[in-house]
């Protein structure tokens, strides 16, 4: 029979491991009980928060395109008062005038035609020589600011003073010649009358090739004028309207009769 003794060591192994067990057990018990405290599982991914709200793009300042300027830019800065400020005839031509006086203006002319009977100045521009106005300074008549017919080119039919616009030139073009800044006024202004109401080169006319007389003056070159004018609009980008054909005779053949 064994003694007593011999039973120790099996005792204290089953003690031993007697303790181990309830560690483990309690091991698992508060492992179970955290896990228990997690939430449930989610299989459905994860919830993605909405995008913030689009914030629109400030545009970034941009200097203004500019366009290429043409050199000497011919009829740039218009007067406003070249506009007529009402509806505007059909102009068809442009007669050049000389005053044949060595001094002049609007206002002084407008006083010499009434005098002789008219109603107003019958020119719709004057273009001064510096006496009583600027050189080559262009006076807009009253005429023009109504858009009423003139009283610059009488001729049986009066289809001048109805269908061109009457320019003079401050001057005696007979004695001496107009200015540099009284031409390059005048086909400043024709220039713009061409672009504006489509008159071609050919109808741009002295007062002598409507009717017998020295005006504009032996030294009064219209055709310079027709030229610069011309020049003007080309170096621009305009096209001049096609000329309407002017004779030998300086006969304009086209819807104007004959003299």
């Amino acid at each position: 029979m064994a003694s007593l003794a011999s039973f120790r060591p099996i005792s204290t192994l089953a003690a031993t491991a007697f303790g181990l067990m309830l560690l483990l057990s309690a091991g698992c018990q508060t492992q179970t009980s955290m896990v228990g405290e997690l939430p449930s599982p989610n299989f459905n991914g994860p919830i993605a928060a909405p995008p913030p709200p689009a914030v629109a793009a400030v545009p970034q300042y941009a200097p203004p395109s500019l366009k290429p300027q043409t050199p000497h830019a011919p009829i740039a800065g218009i007067p406003h008062d070249w506009i007529p400020p009402v509806a505007p005839r059909s102009w068809q031509a442009i007669v050049i005038h000389h005053s044949a006086t060595p001094a002049g203006g609007a206002v002084r002319f407008d006083r010499e035609h009434r005098e002789k009977g008219w109603d107003e100045l019958g020119y719709d521009f004057v273009i001064g020589n510096g006496t009583d106005t600027g050189d080559g300074q262009v006076e807009v008549g009253s005429r023009w600011i109504k858009q009423k017919i003139g009283a610059h080119a009488k001729t049986p039919d009066n289809w001048y003073n109805e269908h061109a616009i009457g320019i003079c030139l401050v001057g005696n073009f007979d004695q001496d010649r107009p200015t540099a800044a009284q031409m390059r006024s005048v086909a400043k202004l024709v220039a713009f009358m061409m672009k504006t109401y489509h008159i071609p080169a050919d109808r741009i006319v002295g007062h002598g090739d409507t009717k017998p007389t020295d005006c504009p003056g032996r030294h009064m070159n219209v055709a310079e004028v027709r030229r610069m004018a011309t020049q003007m609009l080309l170096a621009e980008g305009t096209t001049p309207a096609p000329d309407a054909q002017v004779a030998s005779n300086k006969e304009l053949l086209t819807d104007i009769p004959a003299r």
